[in-house]
């Protein structure tokens, strides 16, 4: 097992600051976000200093009923090999749900949605570990989310289902401590019961965060300070075994470089204060090598049993998923409160994508665009990722009706007309030129 020491998540807002912080022996990466032809020069220069960098990733969504795309693990696999990694991870969740195994149309989730903890599931979550394990060229570790909701008919707790899948398959866990705080809040699950049931040997590394409460809901928002319950999970935790790694991310609001640096120094001896009382030893050394070779093949995987399997996973999944982003009824079961809060906060984080990835939206429509957006995104769920989303909400905005006639209309419009096609309209430098200039204008 890797020795990674204390990380932070590195991204373009915080290089700088990252670069320059004392006591960073590690950085992590969303997969996703790197080119490996053109890494940022922040991550060059780390690598060139010593500083390891794992590649996270959020898109295969290994608790899917689907086999992990191949494109997709490929592309995990050429970033590991970019930077050198001695790890990759990803997350025990699902991200897209329909398509052939329901006859379908397949819907997009934006976001990693829970994983019931079934028998069923987990059968499909060992078979789809193995594909992974064998398309990357180093160890896989996958990470426990945090959930709004509850699947009815669970049949084991958390610490049960990751003990059972790292049994079968060999593989690593990357433990969010944040994340059990959420899943306390929100669904009522002792931290304290998990990790007791959890394999701690198994850990790669343990990711810490914030988030913030509202309405009695805790939001794993990763854009608030860490707050003292995380801390002392983190000290339940290090008071079990020596965690390879600690890591402490942050992706929106972000804070200056001195804040950043106590919040490592809080995890650091929130570390030291579990190590103090610590029972259990560190990793063993025949822990180390369990990987793909050594586990017990995972039932399930590619025979006709297993098709079935994957089958009911896919439309217990399809039927929640399109609860969420299509406007169709709950699934029996499911606590509607809940899913309304998870509905709306999968809205929101599309809006904040898409305002990023096409900024000319925001700027065009004004304070217009989020109530518009989000009115737009309750029956109709994503069909091709953001770029793709953002065009069918400016088609959306601009047919039904509830522009008037104006230059936001006509600016939004051209905005469309431009990107909609096979290749971008021809326009003159000077027409460019003053369009981009109105738009930057009103930023």
């Amino acid at each position: 097992m890797v020795r990674l020491g204390t990380g932070i998540g590195w991204r373009p807002e915080i290089a700088d600051a990252v670069e320059r912080m004392p006591g960073v022996d590690w950085v992590e990466v969303v997969a996703e976000n790197l080119c490996p032809g053109h890494l940022p020069e922040s991550l060059v220069r780390l690598r060139e200093r010593g500083v390891t960098v794992v590649p996270h990733g959020v898109s295969l969504g290994l608790g899917g009923a689907e086999r992990p795309d191949e494109g997709r693990l490929a592309a995990l696999a050429e970033r590991a090999e970019a930077l050198g990694a001695p790890l990759v991870t990803e997350h025990i969740a699902f991200v897209r749900a329909g398509g052939p195994l329901t006859a379908s149309a397949p819907l997009e989730a934006g976001h990693l949605l829970p994983v019931p903890r079934t028998r069923d599931a987990l059968d499909v979550l060992c078979a789809n570990v193995r594909i992974a394990q064998r398309a990357l060229p180093v160890p896989l570790a996958v990470e426990n989310i945090a959930a709004l909701i509850s699947w009815p008919g669970e049949e084991m707790t958390e610490g049960q289902f990751l003990y059972e899948l790292v049994e079968r398959t060999g593989v690593r866990l990357l433990i969010d401590v944040a994340n059990l705080h959420t899943n306390h809040v929100n669904r009522g699950e002792d931290p304290a019961e998990a990790l007791a049931e959890l394999p701690v040997e198994a850990i790669a590394y343990v990711h810490v965060a914030g988030g913030v409460e509202k309405d009695g809901v805790w939001h794993d928002s990763h854009a608030h300070p860490v707050p003292r319950p995380v801390l002392d999970i983190l000290t339940d935790l290090a008071s079990r075994v020596a965690p390879p790694g600690v890591l402490l991310e942050r992706d929106e609001d972000f804070p200056g470089a001195g804040e950043l640096e106590r919040e490592l120094t809080a995890i650091g001896e929130a570390v030291r204060a579990g190590s103090r009382t610590r029972g259990a030893q560190p990793v063993a050394e025949g822990v180390r090598g369990a990987d793909v070779e050594s586990a017990p093949e995972a039932p399930g995987a590619d025979d006709e049993a297993g098709e079935r399997v994957r089958e009911r996973v896919a439309l217990a999944q399809t039927a929640l998923l399109s609860a969420l982003v299509a406007g169709t009824p709950v699934p029996e079961g499911f606590d509607r409160t809940r899913l309304g809060i998870q509905a709306r906060a999968l809205a929101a984080k599309r809006a904040g994508v898409v305002a990023k990835v096409a900024p000319e939206l925001p700027a065009v429509l004004g304070t217009a665009y989020r109530p518009a957006f989000l009115s737009y995104a309750q029956s109709r769920p994503m069909r091709g990722g953001y770029r793709q989303d953002a065009l069918d909400f400016a088609e959306w905005a601009l047919l039904s009706g509830g522009l008037a006639e104006g230059r936001a209309k006509r600016e939004l419009r051209e905005w469309w007309l431009d990107r909609s096609g096979p290749a971008p309209r021809r326009r003159s430098r000077v027409t460019r030129v003053a369009r981009m200039g109105r738009v930057l204008m009103r930023r």
